[in-house]
């Protein structure tokens, strides 16, 4: 079901042209659908947006406005390939993830941000089980 309020492609209302979930024109794609063709937005204007109700919040009982933009596909640049030194990179930084700061032993998983370090040295009943 689409929401005709949510219509409006001359942007008169919400400023750029809007339209609800699946009526959006041939040629313009959310940064996931470029992603997926292989293009980023590369410096462009959004050209429109999407926008819907998102599911209830069970204690306010709100369908919240969720939105996505749109980006002309034409316009998009292709993605910037991965050099090695940007894969080291992206190496280091997620070892850094994984790799406790009080024990300073590596995990296959990263690290919880609301512990601050690994499960064992947090105290955790469940990793002190295991």
């Amino acid at each position: 079901m689409t929401d005709v309020k949510f219509y409006d492609p001359n942007g008169e209302t919400y400023g750029i042209p809007t339209y609800p979930r699946r009526l959006a024109p041939e040629g313009l794609a959310t940064r996931r659908q470029l992603r997926a063709l292989g293009l980023r937005p590369g410096g462009q204007d959004v050209a429109a947006q999407i926008l819907w109700h998102g599911r209830r919040d069970p204690l306010t009982r709100v369908r919240p406005v969720r939105a996505a933009y749109l980006y002309r596909i034409d316009l998009a640049a292709p993605v910037r390939p991965m050099t090695p030194g940007r894969a080291r990179a992206v190496a280091a930084m997620m070892r850094a993830r994984r790799t406790c700061p009080d024990c300073l032993v590596t995990y296959p998983y990263v690290i919880p941000t609301s512990l601050g370090c690994c499960p064992a040295c947090a105290g955790h009943p469940a990793a002190l089980a295991a």
